[in-house]
């Protein structure tokens, strides 16, 4: 499967993100609060499109068998906190409190994150980690990581992350279809990184193994 041109322009979007956040660091210095192993958005509940899942599996593959097994033990415990989750929200359906902000808020260890609390991949983490840290549009809404010091009601850029999301789906769309995968809403799953690490990449993209044709 010739994913390398779709990974080149996912890694386009990569770049984009990276700018905005120095730009942002550039501009408002004294608002940034990110530092070597502060890991905050390491421990933030959110899924990855389909085109990242696949970028993070290819990478992981290629790290230090013991830090590929570690990192596979990290995921199982998420996965363990993650099930835990989701009954609470099946018990709490009907709570108003249970809304995706309070979800927002729920704490679980990304499995690449290690003992020194260092990412394992850092060079190949997702947009949503890249873009922690700045405020970011989310649902047409602003946010910001609660650690900064971006004043509440004054005016800053915000990186339009919805925009980014559409991005991510659109080559997921793409990835589908190259992996002959006709089911294009396919593209609109969200994977965990724990899910991303330990599933090899065509059970991802729900394909026979090697797809329509090789990998490579």
């Amino acid at each position: 499967m010739k994913t390398d041109p779709l990974f080149r322009s996912y890694e386009f979007l990569v770049d984009k993100t990276d700018q905005a956040f120095l730009k942002m660091e550039k501009e408002h210095p004294e608002c940034m609060r990110c530092e070597p192993h502060c890991s905050d958005c390491c421990h933030a509940v959110f899924g990855l499109f389909l085109i990242e899942a696949a970028y993070i599996r290819h990478h992981f593959g290629q790290l230090d068998s013991r830090v590929r097994e570690e990192a596979l033990l990290r995921g199982k415990a998420a996965d363990r906190e993650l099930r835990k989750l989701e009954e609470r929200v099946r018990r709490r359906q009907d709570d108003p409190q249970m809304t995706g902000d309070a979800l927002a808020r729920e704490r679980i260890r990304c499995p690449l994150l290690d003992e020194t609390d260092e990412c394992a991949l850092y060079p190949y983490r997702p947009i949503t980690c890249r873009a922690y840290g700045i405020p970011t549009a989310i649902h047409g809404k602003a946010r910001v990581c609660g650690r900064t010091a971006f004043k509440r009601g004054e005016s800053y850029p915000l990186f339009d992350l919805d925009g980014a999301y559409r991005d991510l789906f659109a080559l997921s769309k793409a990835l589908l279809k190259i992996a002959g995968n006709e089911d294009h809403d396919r593209a609109s799953l969200l994977i965990t990184v724990s899910r991303a690490i330990s599933t090899p990449m065509e059970t991802l993209l729900n394909v026979p193994p090697g797809g329509p044709d090789k990998a490579g």
